[in-house]
């Protein structure tokens, strides 16, 4: 399986070191984020310099976020959040991307609310010949479990929407393990992964107490066993926030990162 380095895992490190960073220590591409993007446009730089500084990196792009919140905005917020996904499209198709990703965020509605806008935003990066990828999160007042996340996709009804699962919110949500069983192959868009710490989960919406794999308590051998039978091709994605790990040399991380997710490839 080919594994790609989500920069919240290098979150303090600037974005070009990170990238060389992950192509340094062993990744073979990138999850990038929209913060990735506006952190330098605030710099002065322009979307498409901050493609150019990315396709300088040498790492393919798997898949790109898009700001988080357009599935309960409304109103101007709603407009712009959908403006913001126009523009992380128009930069996904420069990076030869073909996934968005979107997560709740910090904003709440109902779940019907979400399949709508979940649906329009199908409409949307379909129009650009990509697809999107929702993510739950264990720890959001609302889609916080796998099944709600598949329930709004199913509502959302767009052969463009599916699922975005993550190792961490299965462990955090009780689903752990072989817990995403049910799920078909066809539903999975795209899959994060890192471990997690004995304990209850710090009280964030977004939490940083993320763990390289081997280092928790998740049933690596369950997790990546369920996966290859259900024939997942795209990457897993390293998602491992914590500053703990960002104290450390970003190229020493990604190297034990990418080491231990191999070695619990090899034995699951």
């Amino acid at each position: 399986m080919r594994l790609a380095l989500h920069t919240w895992s290098l979150d303090t490190t600037p974005l070009a070191e990170a990238i060389a960073a992950a192509r340094r220590g062993g990744f073979d591409a990138l999850e990038l984020r929209r913060i990735d993007f506006t952190r330098l446009i605030e710099q002065g730089l322009t979307d498409d310099q901050v493609v150019d500084l990315v396709r300088d990196g040498g790492l393919p792009v798997d898949v790109l976020g898009t700001e988080y919140g357009l599935l309960f905005a409304e109103g101007a917020e709603r407009r712009r959040l959908f403006d913001v996904l126009e523009q992380s499209c128009r930069n996904a198709r420069a990076l030869g991307c073909p996934m968005i990703m979107t997560a709740p965020g910090q904003n709440v509605g109902t779940p019907a609310q979400a399949a709508r806008s979940l649906r329009e935003a199908a409409q949307l990066v379909d129009h650009h010949g990509l697809r999107i990828a929702l993510e739950f999160n264990s720890q959001h007042d609302v889609i916080n479990h796998l099944e709600v996340a598949r329930a709004i996709i199913a509502q959302a009804a767009h052969p463009a929407a599916g699922l975005l699962i993550d190792a961490y919110h299965l462990q955090r949500s009780g689903s752990p393990g072989r817990g995403f069983a049910h799920v078909a192959p066809e539903e999975i868009f795209a899959f994060q992964y890192s471990d997690v710490p004995p304990g209850p989960p710090p009280g964030q919406r977004r939490p940083t107490d993320r763990l390289i794999p081997g280092e928790g308590i998740v049933q690596w051998p369950a997790v990546f066993g369920l996966l290859r039978e259900k024939g997942f091709a795209r990457c897993l994605s390293y998602e491992a926030p914590n500053p703990a790990l960002w104290s450390l040399p970003p190229e020493e991380l990604a190297t034990r990162a990418v080491s231990a997710t191999r070695r619990l490839l090899a034995e699951g």
